[in-house]
């Protein structure tokens, strides 16, 4: 082999190495990002069933800030009334739930946003919005509870992978 050919065939070698380099390092940024929607769109419908489950059983809600949902519920078995707290924390992006004043139970983790409304059950003749929003002065005439957020994790120290808006309205079906 003269030296031009032993040339050649390195950089033939060298730009093969890097194309195969390039396609490993994409597929396993594209499986990391599968797993990470697979994983988050797991726990958010985890959170929505929970959420929904609980607002729909509330008897009503006691107090709504940007950050929290407060519900009163009663126990059919005893006939008891319990407090059931929804609280976000944008620092920490965790959204917590707290039975009776308890241990707050995690519900979703790396939560970027999240945005609740209160609305009364009768509806308006707009199009944008069916129901009337509810005074935070008054929590005790809500009967639909609109529940909206986003969750995102980082590939690779960036923030490459944000779950589509998760977002429900859901009618307190007591009283």
């Amino acid at each position: 082999m003269t030296l031009v050919e032993l040339q050649i065939a390195s950089a033939i070698s060298v730009i093969l190495f890097i194309a195969v380099l390039s396609l490993a390092f994409y597929t396993a940024r594209s499986f990391a990002a599968f797993t990470n929607y697979v994983d988050l769109d797991a726990n958010s419908r985890k959170a929505l069933d929970v959420m929904s489950t609980e607002i729909r059983q509330a008897d009503f809600l006691t107090a709504a800030t940007s950050a929290s949902l407060k519900f009163q519920t009663t126990d059919l078995g005893t006939g008891a009334t319990h407090t059931l707290e929804y609280v976000y924390d944008p620092v920490t992006k965790v959204l917590n739930r707290i039975f009776d004043g308890g241990q707050p139970k995690v519900l979703l983790t790396q939560c970027t946003f999240l945005q609740s409304g209160t609305f009364q059950r009768n509806t308006t003749p707009t199009l944008d919005n069916a129901f009337l929003p509810v005074a935070t002065s008054q929590p005790n005439l809500c009967k639909v509870v609109q529940l909206t957020w986003i969750c995102s994790r980082k590939i690779l120290g960036r923030s490459v992978n944000t779950e589509s808006v998760q977002s429900a309205k859901v009618v307190i079906r007591k009283k």
